[in-house]
């Protein structure tokens, strides 16, 4: 089979596609025929050598796959060879190939009338959103989320689902074009960043009074204002640092603000509480086959362009997801 392999860490450019083995399942294991691969920003970390999790070299990037099941392996019950599936196989565990191995309990059917691309972009950014939203802030219909990197793959999910959460959503991205997708996926208001300032402009949406949470899968200069822009009991997300630089916050403003600063790992949760990942995952499929959530695909490519689909996520030409297709 084909696969795109990371040989030595560094830019997009540096990575190969190859010839490599058939996965054969092991046990608990699941192997599949991967029709489609979505591109999430931590695959441009990993390839670098930046991310807090590195997998031995060379290694294939990608976790958020579509496809059929072409074997299971012992002890595995309720997924059958033919059963079109999507799976979440962690950093750097080989989504960017024909073929995907997975432990079973990270596989779950396709619902139906989804197709595959859809599919394989669903489950990471959606899921990271609705455990920040519906777990650590603990959402409530009326209250007010800000969402910064609002056009990005898991900034589009979280305005889709603070909107069905019944929250005023607030989106803040770099262009016009951005902004417009935001609107589109339920955005009450916008920020744009290069001609606005943030912490003004939240105190003229909000009468001064601050938003209830913020979603902030950025990082770098905007976290500061972000922070001084919130409501008293105010929660404020740590999603991640797009940017590339982690913001070192003044720890006066949670006391000042009464508000709370709370991590959001969804890998770590999806391993550590399965059952309540389950759980959730399961209301997003529904929502997803029920057509209440629409992931925004704003391009597709082959396999063999994988470095330039990359290329295009780390100089921000990407508004919500792009995936990989293998046919």
């Amino acid at each position: 089979m084909k696969a795109i392999l990371c040989r030595t860490h560094g830019p997009p450019s540096q990575l190969e596609l190859a010839e490599v083995p058939d996965l054969v399942p092991g046990k608990g294991e699941v192997v599949m025929r991967v029709k489609a691969a979505a591109l999430n920003f931590p695959d441009t970390l990993v390839i670098q050598g930046k991310y807090q999790f590195q997998p031995p070299l060379p290694f294939a990037p990608g976790t958020d796959v579509a496809g059929i099941v072409t074997a299971v392996g012992e002890g595995v019950q309720g997924i059958a060879p033919g059963m079109p599936v999507f799976a979440f196989l962690g950093a750097g565990m080989g989504g960017f190939a024909e073929e995907a191995r997975v432990s079973a309990q990270m596989v779950a059917p396709i619902p139906p009338g989804v197709d595959f691309t859809t599919a394989a972009a669903f489950q990471m950014t959606y899921a990271t959103s609705y455990h920040a939203l519906k777990d650590r802030a603990q959402l409530r219909s009326g209250e007010t989320v800000l969402v910064l990197g609002a056009a990005g793959g898991v900034g589009m999910a979280a305005v889709e689902l603070a909107k069905r959460m019944g929250a005023r959503v607030i989106a803040a991205a770099s262009t016009d074009e951005k902004l417009a997708a935001c609107v589109q996926a339920g955005a009450d208001a916008t920020i744009k960043y290069a001609t606005e300032d943030l912490r003004e402009r939240l105190k003229a949406l909000t009468d001064g009074n601050g938003v209830d949470v913020v979603y902030d899968p950025v990082g770098g200069s905007y976290a500061e204002p972000a922070l001084r822009g919130m409501a008293w009991n105010g929660r404020y997300l740590v999603v991640g640092f797009a940017a590339g630089e982690i913001p070192r916050i003044p720890l006066n403003l949670p006391l000042l603000k009464g508000c709370s600063i709370v991590g959001v790992f969804w890998g770590g949760f999806a391993m550590r509480e399965a059952a309540h990942n389950a759980a959730n995952m399961r209301q997003l499929a529904t929502w997803l086959a029920e057509g209440t959530i629409h992931p925004l695909i704003s391009r597709t490519y082959p396999l063999a362009e994988a470095p330039l689909a990359l290329e295009d996520m780390i100089q921000r030409r990407v508004t919500g997801k792009v995936v990989l297709v293998m046919e």
